[in-house]
């Protein structure tokens, strides 16, 4: 956490960017004529993409949401690994790690060999070791609403969602800003319309999304015949695995998904309903609170289940549907004209909640999204890069689909029994484990790999000098030694949301300090040509590519001063230099030694470069040396924009802030 660069700023909490302001802004009155971007919903997906735009005072962005306030009450509540990256990434996973109910075991109930009782049949660890430095967590949505309001109030705009407004309509003209008429909802103003133009539009408005309907997209594919009930509740119970997450599956009474709730005596409980005909709807079933109760019951028999308040409770049909296109720009008029209008989470895709993973993917549809809608703006980007999203997110969201259709049907299967007369239907207890376990990774959101393409190199040649950086996967952390100060450091969390790209050197055998070494030539090549060519003129030398580096070598042999100019640039209104772009892979003074080198399997001979994207996905492994310079200048001159320069330099002592 770096703060202070152009000057003191006081003792508040260094999260919090102050305003620079005269007064804080007011969001409620009234929308601007005109916008950058305009956000469809609060939700999720909504929220992180306004707090992404919020950091950026330039971009002038807002978000429109119909509820009077913020949520009281939320539907979905696991969080996975990869979202809690995001998390550091925007800084507030320490607060969602310190209040959520950490899911560390699954255990599997199956019935008992006579079918009259309940028997476990699985323990299994939650999360593949190694797979994260987070764990997989329960945190109610309102809960982590109010964080993200916390965020945007936080950032140097001050961003909030407009309240007590929804979107009436959109025009989509082949030219200019997209025109949104809103009309406000609240009681003192119902009935007002304002027009807002923007010059991107985007829907995360939910299943019924309006923004999907103006671009003449719809949902596609089935309600499936299965309906569940989800319950809150404070119950009393002799069943022994309460507090950890558990699937079990009854002989003839169906089946319950345990999620253990933050707080330490609140659960959910996913429980199966009866099976609905073709044409059929849950409402028609006048599900009640008692009815749930009462499945829950039989389900969990012969243990008790004394329900002593209930939260929350709800019904809801199982189906996957999946949007065709994420944007308004159709495939055969793409090499025309670029995105301007995109929808995000529900609105592309739904489908059910017991695998936890609606609100993680729409979150990760809009932090990929939102960066590259910053980087076309600040014009650092080529418009054409906002193709990129929907190439990238449909191939997830189809994944996803994949993914639920065959756990829903798990779920819902009955449990095979011994004298052969099961339904066609039924499984084996032990295979539903199974697939559970071998869709670990992708339940934990660590199995996205994007297909190569403008953001994902396709030469893969060097890929043995970092085989633990896979192209097209999230860069993982490890732990590293910041060489300045002697700090055990998360070298993922060096990767703000912020924006910037991030060029990971990982230094070769030879002396880093060297003028011939392999590492040197390659930050003099940054420095003296591929920084300057895009990154705007006054603006930090780091503002698009930040560069950090990764030594073999022990702190003890290495002065930092007589690194190079790369590693230690000078920023800000008083050009301070920059104490921490670099790393050793050493042990720390009690954290252990993260041994980034050996388990990342980086080349120690050789060394490399990792290009690493602003939503902390691997684009490219290129080796140190002339022969990545060249690779490095191909790979980012295929969507980036070359910048004026003002007196032949780039970035030396420039304005504060990223662009």
């Amino acid at each position: 956490m770096q703060f202070h660069l152009n000057g003191f700023k006081g003792s508040r909490d260094p999260l919090q960017l102050l305003h620079t302001g005269e007064q804080e802004p007011d969001f409620q009155s009234s929308l601007p004529e005109e916008v950058d971007v305009l956000i469809i919903g609060a939700g999720p997906a909504g929220q992180l993409l306004g707090t992404q735009l919020s950091r950026f005072p330039n971009i002038t962005t807002r978000i429109i949401e119909s509820k009077p306030a913020r949520l009281e009450q939320g539907q979905a509540d696991g969080l996975q690994c990869r979202t809690i990256e995001i998390f550091e990434a925007f800084g507030f996973s320490e607060r969602v790690l310190k209040e959520a109910y950490w899911v560390n075991e699954t255990t599997f109930w199956s019935p008992t060999e006579d079918g009259k009782g309940l028997r476990r049949t699985g323990r299994i660890r939650d999360t593949e070791e190694g797979l994260s430095e987070f764990p997989h967590v329960i945190l109610n949505q309102a809960r982590l609403h109010d964080l993200w309001l916390d965020a945007m109030k936080g950032s140097a705009t001050r961003l909030e969602p407009s309240y007590s407004r929804q979107m009436s309509s959109v025009t989509i003209p082949e030219e200019g800003p997209v025109e949104v008429e809103i009309e406000r909802v609240d009681e003192a103003h119902k009935g007002q319309k304002e027009t807002v133009r923007a010059k991107y539009v985007v829907g995360c408005d939910g299943a019924r999304s309006g923004v999907r309907r103006a671009m003449g997209y719809e949902m596609k594919g089935d309600f499936a015949n299965q309906a569940w009930g989800v319950m809150d509740a404070l119950v009393v119970t002799d069943f022994p695995d309460l507090r950890l997450k558990t699937a079990i599956h009854s002989a003839n009474e169906g089946s319950i998904l345990i999620i253990p709730r933050e707080g330490g005596y609140l659960a959910r409980f996913y429980i199966e309903m009866d099976k609905l005909d073709p044409d059929e709807r849950i409402a028609s079933k006048n599900v009640t609170a008692e009815s749930l109760i009462d499945t829950a019951k039989r389900i969990f028999h012969p243990f008790t289940f004394d329900v002593r308040h209930i939260a929350y409770w709800s019904v809801y049909e199982v189906g996957q549907r999946l949007t065709d296109h994420f944007d308004d720009v159709p495939k055969a008029e793409r090499e025309q004209r670029n995105p301007r209008v995109f929808i995000a989470g529900d609105a592309c895709h739904t489908h059910s909640a017991k695998a936890g993973q609606g609100m993680n993917v729409s979150m990760n549809d809009a932090y990929n999204l939102g960066w590259k809608i910053a980087s076309v703006l600040h014009g650092t980007a080529d418009p054409k890069l906002l193709h990129t999203y929907n190439d990238e997110r449909q191939g997830i969201a189809k994944l996803l689909i994949d993914f639920d259709r065959k756990i829903s049907k798990l779920f819902a299967a009955k449990p095979k029994g011994k004298d052969g007369t099961d339904d066609k239907d039924a499984i084996d207890p032990a295979v539903f484990q199974e697939y559970f376990e071998q869709q670990g990774r992708f339940m934990a959101g660590v199995a996205t790999k994007y297909h190569p393409g403008l953001l994902t190199s396709s030469d893969t040649s060097h890929q043995d000098l970092a085989k633990g950086f896979e192209i097209g996967t999230r860069f993982q952390s490890c732990q590293v030694l910041r060489l300045a100060d002697a700090k055990p450091v998360q070298l993922g969390h060096v990767m703000d949301a912020d924006g910037r790209w991030r060029l990971v050197l990982f230094g070769d055998k030879a002396d880093p300090i060297s003028p011939s070494s392999p590492l040197h030539k390659t930050c003099e090549f940054l420095l003296n040509t591929l920084i300057p060519k895009y990154t705007p003129a006054k603006a930090d030398i780091d503002s698009v590519l930040d560069v950090r580096a990764v030594l073999q070598q022990s702190r003890r042999s290495i002065s930092i001063s007589e690194l190079p100019e790369i590693l230690l640039p000078r920023k800000g209104v008083f050009g301070i230099q920059d104490y921490e772009k670099v790393f050793t892979d050493e042990a720390s003074y009690g954290y252990g030694f993260g041994e980034i080198f050996k388990n990342r399997g980086i080349d120690a001979e050789k060394g490399c470069v990792v290009v690493v994207r602003p939503d902390q996905y691997v684009s490219a492994v290129v080796p140190l040396g002339e022969e990545g310079h060249g690779m490095l200048v191909g790979f980012f001159g295929g969507f980036m924009k070359e910048q004026t320069r003002e007196n032949g330099v780039n970035g030396t002592h420039g304005t504060n802030g990223h662009v």
